[in-house]
């Protein structure tokens, strides 16, 4: 039974539990510091917290099952750039903004992605980390951008469960990216996506796609979904190629998509206005839903805000439980929602929170 949550925001680490069937906000950690990433374990228990604490650093800290405190670790960081290196990237961690965990049959195994661009793996629990050089000296990445930041970014990993060496991750703007031996070597997987912000000879380039979200069904795992900057696209072999999704009521903007654990067919979005105004469409906040693999899809508002709403949900701000029911979502002004019935409806948590960053069921 899902009994506890964890809402990374910009002002501290909130716990959401569950008590007697009901939802409430319990403890604060970090009070006042920005806490980019939040990640439960589910192989041991614990939990990991990424702060963002500017001029003093990115800092990564772990809580383990059962304890009362959590413990620093250590923060991934880049090797110095070597003199002659023309690269014109500063390489410096600048942001944790993905946390994964390995394979059932690596324990200890994370990974991490990070501003600028970089994909870091530990092998000890976050004591100490290796910088993936493969990807990070691939020569495409050259041609990388920023598309939420001036720099771009890694902020999905999606580790195969079948296969621990088989890991694809979305970069914001570089595409989709896959290794099938644990991070030796790596290869485009963006076949399919179109970007239409770029000059139509380079919208099918797989190297300057931007996915704002790749995740994909635990039980179904060649299903992966994608929330790109200018539509929905899904893959059936794990992102070997993607196929667009147009039905999407709405908009087909957004920066989150949560998958159903046990059913790939079954994915939920949140919305937004392109591209300078990312509201919600008539500033009505709604959840749309696919259960027939985005044949079709069903806005849902009950329990949501529908005026003078300016939510935007980030891309880690929506999450689905194991259960396939239980949905959490928060947003950028401070508004955390509950479902427990796969979106039907929703109960407000809070609508005064600090900006939330990422939410994470354990």
């Amino acid at each position: 039974m899902t009994e506890r949550a964890w809402i990374a925001s910009r002002k501290g680490l909130f716990e959401l539990q569950q008590q007697n069937g009901r939802w409430s906000l319990g403890p604060i950690a970090f009070l006042g510091e920005p806490v980019s990433m939040v990640l439960a374990d589910p192989r041991d228990g614990a939990v990991y917290a990424a702060l963002n604490l500017g001029h003093f650093g990115v800092k990564l800290h772990r809580k383990d099952a059962g304890a009362a405190q959590w413990t620093e670790i250590a923060a991934p960081a880049y090797p110095l750039k070597p003199e002659d290196c023309t690269d014109p990237v500063d390489w410096t961690v600048r942001f944790i903004w993905s946390l994964a965990c390995g394979g059932a049959d690596e324990p200890g195994v994370i990974w991490a992605g990070t501003l600028p661009g970089g994909l870091f793996r530990s092998a000890d629990r976050g004591a100490s980390w290796t910088l993936m050089h493969s990807l990070w000296d691939a020569p495409e990445r050259s041609e990388w951008f920023g598309g939420g930041y001036d720099v771009p970014g890694i902020h999905s990993i999606c580790v195969d469960p079948r296969d621990s060496r088989h890991v694809l991750v979305g970069i914001s703007c570089g595409g989709a990216w896959v290794t099938h031996d644990g991070g030796a070597s790596w290869s485009l997987s963006a076949r399919g996506m179109r970007a239409s912000y770029l000059p139509p000879e380079r919208g099918d380039d797989q190297n300057v796609q931007d996915p704002h979200r790749i995740v994909g069904a635990r039980d179904t795992p060649d299903q992966l979904w994608c929330q790109h900057h200018n539509g929905i696209w899904r893959s059936a072999n794990f992102g070997a190629d993607w196929q667009e999704v147009s039905a999407a009521p709405l908009s087909n903007f957004g920066f989150a998509v949560a998958v159903h654990p046990a059913d790939g067919d079954t994915a939920w979005f949140a919305p937004a206005l392109a591209d300078q105004t990312r509201i919600p469409t008539d500033a009505a906040l709604t959840v749309t839903r696919t259960t027939d693999g985005g044949r079709t899809f069903t806005a849902l508002r009950a329990g949501l805000p529908q005026q003078h709403c300016y939510d935007l949900v980030y891309r880690h701000g929506l999450a689905v439980a194991d259960d396939g029911r239980t949905l959490l979502m928060a947003s950028t002004t401070g508004g955390v929602w509950l479902s427990e019935n796969g979106g039907d409806s929703w109960r407000t948590i809070s609508s005064s929170m600090p900006p939330v960053y990422a939410v994470c069921f354990q």
